[in-house]
């Protein structure tokens, strides 16, 4: 991470005073360690967020609906973003038609919110990665919109307290989803964007396909393609060597989308 050594120093550099730069340079490099100690787990561990219990994808999506309706209306966005959210936690399609049933729970006037976020701080106890896990998660939803309203700040602190997540740990999250959502409206976001959307070309899956079609598929391409299957017919060179870059394409293609899915 080096978000906040940029803005440290930019912040210190609009005072004209050359200390302030360094200040600030020294500040951001101590918010970036912090921050990339705290998510080093989370990002090492990505396949972790498949193992979540219904419990916590329930509260989740009830929390993502109460905040999405809080402003009144609930946006092509938000709705995106947790569609999105759905297939990275690896939901089958009854789970999903479940998820949204709860995010249209989360909807209703009364819900409770405060008592369902102390029933996930109980049984996440010991979990502080998991109450982090879902603040952010939560975040990404929201966050898809161009702007928050007071209330919907209001409404994210209050969560943050009942999870025991602190202002500091709220705004390095928050910090790091905008920094994201920054570098995908950039040339190398673009870029990155045009390897993604060729990767599920190679694959020849859609980007809304569960993380099991995109498993199918892998396995599928790979036994029709890699050399080892062709041997048995002595075919050649230019034929092993097709086939061998074929194979690459389609691994590639599979690890970048397993990393990004958080396919186990």
């Amino acid at each position: 991470m080096y978000w906040g050594k940029i803005i440290g120093t930019l912040a210190g550099l609009a005072t004209t005073k050359p200390w302030f730069a360094l200040l600030g340079l020294f500040l951001g490099d101590q918010f970036d360690r912090g921050f990339a100690n705290r998510y080093r787990h989370f990002e090492q561990q990505g396949a972790e967020i498949g193992r979540v219990s219904e419990h916590f994808v329930r509260a989740l999506f009830e929390a993502m609906g109460h905040l999405a309706k809080i402003d009144g209306r609930v946006s092509e966005e938000e709705i995106r973003a947790a569609r999105m959210i759905m297939h990275r936690l690896g939901l089958s399609p009854a789970q999903v038609r479940r998820a949204i049933g709860w995010f249209d729970d989360g909807k209703q006037p009364g819900y409770p919110l405060r008592p369902r976020m102390r029933e996930v701080r109980r049984v996440s106890a010991r979990g502080a990665v998991a109450r982090t896990t879902f603040i952010r998660l939560l975040l990404e939803v929201i966050l898809a919109k161009h702007s928050l309203k007071r209330e919907e700040r209001a409404l994210v602190w209050t969560i943050c307290k009942e999870l025991d997540v602190g202002r500091v740990e709220l705004a390095q999250i928050e910090a790091m989803i905008r920094a994201q959502k920054g570098f995908k409206r950039s040339p190398a976001g673009d870029a990155d964007a045009i390897r993604v959307r060729n990767a599920y070309t190679t694959l020849g899956v859609l980007p809304d396909a569960s993380n099991d079609a995109v498993k199918t598929a892998y396995r599928r391409l790979m036994s029709k393609h890699h050399p080892d299957k062709i041997a048995g017919s002595n075919p050649a060179a230019d034929v092993v060597a097709e086939a061998a870059r074929r194979t690459r394409e389609i691994r590639r293609a599979y690890e970048m989308l397993k990393a990004r899915r958080s396919i186990r």
